[in-house]
């Protein structure tokens, strides 16, 4: 009998040891979060928003190489201002306040400078080239403090037009 209560007391002992112990460690796991869960919210949140700045950056110089692309076919395409624009729009269907400016720019072959007029190069002949340039607002998700609330992110392509 002796025997069993001696068992009993040791066994109650070990276990209200380990009972402290799992409280303590508890709490200091809870301390542990309470430091570390903002820094992570913090650095998750750092990470979506440079990953929207990329994306978006990526998809307005996208929407310049399609809207250039498009111009450069031809003389004829590259005068369609409003198909070049809407190349470039279509492109970029994920972003509602794109900006499309189209502007053509010649050169002599040979490298001289020309303002696109037939008498330009008389011992070269004249090479046109299309340039769009787009651009949009993209504001962040949050408003951090001594960070902009929005970043204006731009594209631009220039393409020889074929003759």
């Amino acid at each position: 009998m002796q025997n069993t209560s001696a068992l009993r007391f040791r066994f109650r002992s070990v276990t209200r040891r380990i009972l402290e112990s799992i409280r303590s460690d508890s709490a200091q796991a809870i301390v542990e979060l309470a430091f570390v869960l903002p820094v992570a919210s913090f650095l998750l949140v750092g990470t979506i928003e440079i990953g929207r700045l990329a994306n978006t950056s990526i998809v307005v110089d996208n929407a310049a190489r399609a809207g250039v692309q498009y111009g450069a076919q031809n003389r004829v395409t590259a005068s369609d201002t409003a198909g070049i624009t809407q190349a470039a729009q279509e492109d970029a269907s994920s972003i509602s306040n794109l900006s499309v400016n189209v502007s053509h720019y010649c050169a002599c072959s040979d490298g001289s400078a020309s303002t696109c007029q037939p008498t330009d190069c008389a011992s070269s002949h004249i090479v046109e080239y299309l340039k769009v340039d787009t651009q949009t607002q993209l504001n962040t998700l949050f408003s951090y403090p001594d960070i902009p609330r929005s970043y204006t992110v731009k594209g631009q392509d220039i393409m020889r037009v074929s003759q």
